[in-house]
């Protein structure tokens, strides 16, 4: 029962205390004596009473987290076989959740003790793990306490007829003493504020048409008779598209039936034609690679520029579109290659004058 309250209490603190940002860096690494007395909870196992003591623990403030300690102590209370009495002393470490006022902390600790009833006398290991707190009264007196499960053994010493194992609770309240004065913190330094410089304002931005091209064509503004020209044309030097490669627009294998990509590509070709202003003539032009015969391949551009203008109708263009069929006649690019063949099957659009 002792063993589940300690477990209880220490789940508890761990979730409630949460650690605070440090603004500052912790300077804090000062020697300190601990003086204390102790409230002991007997546990069953002895057959006795509660009982008191005291002791003092000399310890050492390494970081914003860590405390490591040494600590002696006695203790007496009264049992049925005798008054039982407690020496001994254990090695700390201490870790705090936050260094502030109110400072909590767990700590766990292993040593050594003497246990004696009346006459008889056994040394032991013991082992303690509890949580606590210091409260800061001053930069040299804190106030603390804590409360320890303490496991104790014997070691075959029999000082307790059955049993060598005990099971004790202790509460510590005492004070903190460090030595010397208190470093404090140094804050973050303030941002040095660089003197205030007038900004001139910059003079007022004259729009000029000849440094903008608003299509992107590559002729200026001023110059641009055919502004809105579709993105991809070849132009001329007032800026009016003269011949636009429809990239993405393949066939099926062998035919002129258009590929779902390609009429993907269309539809967006089909929308830029009805917007732009030029309504001029536009003669569709079909190209193939050199595979097959001259006479299939002329037969097979035709196909396939006719099928062009049919899908740019059916979306609504309103140029007057003319299907020309070049065959392998026109290459841009090495037929003895795939990638060359690739990019010689091609449909072209060219734009007749205005």
């Amino acid at each position: 029962m002792l063993k589940k309250h300690l477990l209880a209490l220490a789940t508890l603190t761990s979730v409630s205390v949460l650690p605070l940002a440090q603004a500052a860096e912790f300077q804090d690494n000062r020697w300190y004596v601990s003086p204390f007395g102790s409230f002991v909870r007997t546990g069953g196992d002895r057959n006795s009473s509660d009982g008191w003591g005291g002791g003092l623990g000399i310890g050492k403030i390494i970081d914003k987290h860590f405390n490591v300690e040494l600590k002696g102590f006695h203790q007496e209370f009264n049992g049925g076989n005798g008054l039982w009495s407690l020496s001994g002393g254990t090695a700390d470490v201490q870790y705090y959740f936050q260094r502030s006022t109110f400072s909590p902390y767990t700590v766990i600790g292993l040593g050594g003790m003497n246990s004696c009833v009346s006459a008889d006398c056994g040394a032991g290991l013991i082992g303690e793990a509890g949580v606590g707190f210091s409260y800061e009264l001053h930069d040299n007196l804190l106030l603390r306490s804590d409360v320890r499960y303490r496991y104790s053994n014997n070691l075959n010493a029999h000082v307790q007829p059955g049993t060598d194992e005990f099971h004790d609770m202790t509460v510590n309240v005492g004070f903190e003493i460090p030595f010397g004065p208190k470093p404090h913190s140094k804050a973050p330094a303030e941002p040095q504020m660089e003197p205030a410089h007038v900004v001139e304002p910059a003079p007022a931005r004259v729009d000029d048409c000849s440094t903008q091209d608003a299509d992107g064509d590559g002729v200026n503004n001023c110059n641009d008779q055919c502004p809105g020209t579709l993105a991809g044309s070849e132009v001329d030097a007032q800026g009016c598209p003269i011949r636009l490669e429809l990239k993405g627009v393949q066939f099926r294998l062998d035919s002129a039936e258009l590929t779902v990509p390609a009429k993907l590509v269309l539809d967006k070709v089909a929308t830029d034609l009805m917007k732009y202003p030029q309504k001029n003539d536009i003669e569709v032009q079909g190209h193939t690679s050199s595979e097959a015969s001259d006479a299939y391949n002329l037969k097979l551009s035709q196909r396939r520029s006719q099928a062009v203008v049919k899908y740019l109708k059916a979306r609504g263009v309103t140029n007057r579109l003319y299907a020309k069929g070049y065959g392998e006649s026109h290459p841009i690019a090495d037929n003895t290659t795939e990638e060359g063949r690739s990019r010689n099957r091609r449909v072209e659009l060219v734009w007749g004058s205005n």
